[in-house]
C-alpha cells in the first residue's frame, strides 16, 4: 500500500472552539501550504527548519480567509514520516471550512479515517499495535485506561512480543538449517535450550492473556448493578454516586421499570453503574420487562450491589434475605455488596441488630451521602490493580488477544512435537505459524482488510 498523495482534515473536533488545527500530511504538503500562506516576514515554508512556527495569513487569491499560525514538519521527523503542515487558525466552523475546501480545490485530497495514523504506521513511525494504541489514548476517560494506553503506545506490548519473536525467529532459522542437511542428520538448534525458550514463551503467552480479564474492564469500565426491592432508593444511590440527579426517584414503588447506565471514574478506574427495576412479584407487564431486564444486567455485571431499606428490616427482613440468598446461589462468583440503606433513621440498637443477622454488611444513607465513600472504597478493592501499579503490560485489544491464543496454541503444538521426537520439516510448520500470528500483532504481516478494519475506528483527522 503506498499513498503518494497530499492529505487535508481538520485534526480537532469538529464545531466551533476558539482554536482549530488543520493538518496536511505528504510530499507536497509544504507546498500546498506555501501557494496559500502569506507570512508577515515574507517567509517561504520550503525554507525553513522543521518544527518551526510561523505566523501569516491564509489567502485565497486576494481574499484573506485567516490569521494563523503555520507549523511545519519535515520529512521523516513528523507524525507521519511525510511532510507535514498544521495551521492553527480560529475555530470558527466556516474558517475552518474556508480553509480545508481551498486546499482541496488546490490538489490536495481529503483524509480518510485513521490515514494520518495509518501513514505513520506504513511509514515505520509506529507498529500496528502502538498505532492502536493512539485510538485507545483518544478514547480513554479515566486515569487507569489513560495509562494502559500510554504504555502500549511506547512500545511496552511491542517490544515484549518483538523480543520473544526474534528469539523464535533465531530457532526457527537454526532447524529450517538442518533440512538442508537433512542427509547428513546434523542438529543445529539445541533441543534442551530450544524447549527452555518454548516454556518461556509460552509462560509470557499466558501472562498476557491472563491480563486482558483485567485490561478489558479497564478499558471498558467495569459494570456495576444495583439491585434489590422496589423503593429501597437504589435509583438514590445512582445519583449520590454521580453527583447529578440522573435516576428519577419517586415514594411511589416500580418507578424504575428500566435499566438507567451511567459512568464515573472512582481512584482512576471507570465504573459503570446500572440502575435496575426493583425485583419483586408483580402482574404490570411493562414492569415484568424491566425485571427480567435486571437479572440480565445482573449476569453482565462484573459487581452486584445489593440494596435493601433498613428501616423495613424488622417487617420485611426475611423477604430481603430469601431475594439475597437466590442471587446468592444464582451467581455464586460474583463479588456482592451488600448495602443497608436509611441508616439514618435507625437507632444505634437497631444498626447492631442488622450487623448481628447479615455477615459483611455495609451501611448506607443514599439520601444524605452517608457511607457513598466507603461503597466506591469497597468497589475498589474489587478491581485487581496490581498489574497497573507495577507498570506491566496488559492487554486491552481483543485483536491482540486472539493472536495471542492462537500463537499460544502453535507454541504449545510445537513443545508437544519436540517431546514426541518430530522430525524438524513438521516442527518448523508449527514455529512458522506461531511466527505468523507474533507477526499480525505488531504489524510484520498484515492485509489491507485487516489494516482497514482498524483504522476505520479511528477519527478523521488522527
Amino acid at each position: 500500500m503506498i499513498l503518494q498523495d497530499t492529505i487535508v482534515a481538520l485534526a480537532t473536533p469538529s464545531g466551533a472552539g476558539a482554536i482549530a488545527i488543520i493538518r496536511l500530511s505528504g510530499a507536497d504538503a509544504i507546498h500546498f501550504a506555501d501557494k496559500q500562506f502569506r507570512s508577515v516576514s515574507e517567509k517561504i515554508l520550503a525554507k525553513q527548519k522543521t518544527h518551526t512556527i510561523h505566523l501569516g495569513h491564509i489567502m485565497d487569491c486576494n481574499k484573506t480567509i485567516d490569521e494563523v499560525l503555520v507549523s511545519v514538519f519535515k520529512n521523516p521527523n513528523s507524525y507521519t514520516g511525510e511532510d507535514v503542515v498544521e495551521i492553527s487558525c480560529h475555530g470558527s466552523k466556516y474558517i475552518q471550512q474556508e480553509i480545508i475546501q481551498l486546499f482541496l480545490r488546490n490538489g490536495c485530497r481529503m483524509a480518510t479515517a485513521g490515514e494520518f495514523t495509518l501513514r505513520a504506521f506504513l511509514n515505520g513511525k509506529l507498529d500496528l499495535s502502538q498505532a492502536e494504541a493512539v485510538a485507545d489514548l483518544i478514547t480513554s476517560d479515566n486515569e487507569a485506561s489513560h495509562q494502559i494506553a500510554m504504555q502500549q503506545m511506547r512500545g511496552g506490548f511491542s517490544s515484549e512480543i518483538a523480543k520473544l519473536r526474534e528469539e523464535l525467529l533465531n530457532f526457527a532459522s537454526l532447524i529450517e538449517l538442518e533440512l538442508d542437511f537433512a542427509e547428513e542428520d546434523v542438529e543445529f538448534a539445541d533441543r534442551t535450550k530450544f524447549k527452555e525458550l518454548l516454556e518461556r514463551i509460552s509462560f509470557v503467552l499466558k501472562r498476557l492473556i491472563d491480563s486482558f480479564a483485567v485490561g478489558n474492564v479497564i478499558k471498558n469500565g467495569i459494570p456495576v448493578a444495583i439491585v434489590g426491592e422496589p423503593n429501597v432508593g437504589k435509583s438514590t444511590l445512582l445519583n449520590a454516586l454521580l453527583n447529578e440527579e440522573r435516576a428519577i426517584v419517586s415514594e411511589i414503588a416500580g418507578t424504575t421499570r428500566d435499566t438507567v447506565e451511567d459512568e464515573i471514574s472512582i481512584g482512576g478506574m471507570g465504573f459503570r453503574f446500572i440502575d435496575t427495576a426493583g425485583i419483586r412479584e408483580t402482574k404490570d407487564v411493562v414492569e415484568s420487562i424491566g425485571i427480567k431486564k435486571t437479572f440480565e444486567k445482573i449476569d453482565q455485571a462484573h459487581v452486584v450491589v445489593y440494596l435493601f431499606d433498613s428501616t423495613q428490616f424488622k417487617t420485611l427482613g426475611s423477604q430481603f434475605k430469601i431475594e439475597l440468598e437466590k442471587i446468592k446461589n444464582k451467581y455464586p462468583q460474583k463479588p456482592l455488596i451488600i448495602l443497608a440503606n436509611k441508616i439514618d433513621k435507625l437507632s444505634e440498637d437497631d444498626i447492631s441488630n442488622l450487623k448481628s443477622q447479615i455477615s459483611n454488611l455495609e451501611l448506607l444513607s443514599a439520601k444524605e451521602g452517608t457511607g457513598v465513600d466507603e461503597l466506591k472504597d469497597k468497589l475498589l478493592s474489587f478491581v485487581n490493580t496490581g498489574a497497573l501499579r507495577n507498570n506491566d503490560t496488559i492487554i486491552t485489544n481483543s485483536r491482540h488477544y486472539d493472536s495471542l491464543l492462537k500463537a499460544l496454541d502453535e507454541i504449545e503444538k510445537v513443545k508437544h512435537g519436540l517431546e514426541s521426537g518430530l522430525s524438524g520439516d513438521l516442527l518448523a510448520i508449527d514455529i512458522r505459524q506461531a511466527l505468523y500470528y507474533f507477526g499480525e500483532i505488531t504489524g510484520e504481516i498484515s492485509n489491507d482488510d485487516l489494516l482497514g478494519n482498524i483504522f476505520a475506528n479511528f477519527c478523521i483527522g488522527k
